[in-house]
């Protein structure tokens, strides 16, 4: 079992940067791969970053390519998404998700625990 809490969200006028946090306790971290969701009201949840387990691999989806981040620090148990030159559209309740594979993956049914999710709001 992993316990994961988001922290980090906000509200930031369009331009400015965020940066997500989220904790994991429970079983060994490093041996999770981690990912970043975000769902808008009606709509679905979208992928919108992953990290594999060792780090060394790492996926975005193109609608946030170039500004945001993914990180971790397995030495705190806690996995980044450092967002900058934010967009209204990224407004949204981001989640973090973490699954039991070493590699990254892009849908959310691969991922087997997740947080309670952070509001971004990003006003134009």
């Amino acid at each position: 079992q992993v316990q994961l809490v988001e922290s980090g969200g906000g509200l930031v006028q369009a331009g400015g940067s965020l940066r997500l946090s989220c904790a994991a306790s429970g079983r060994t971290f490093s041996g999770y791969a981690m990912g970043w969701f975000r769902q808008a009201p009606g709509k679905e949840r979208e992928f919108v970053a992953a990290i594999s387990r060792s780090g060394d691999s790492i996926s975005y989806v193109d609608s946030v390519k170039g500004r945001f981040t993914i990180s971790r620090d397995n030495a705190k148990n806690t996995v980044y998404l450092q967002m900058n030159t934010l967009k209204p559209e990224d407004t949204a309740v981001y989640y973090c998700a973490a699954r039991n594979y070493p590699g990254v993956a892009y849908t959310s049914a691969f991922y087997l625990y997740w947080g309670q999710g952070t509001q971004v709001t990003v006003s134009s």
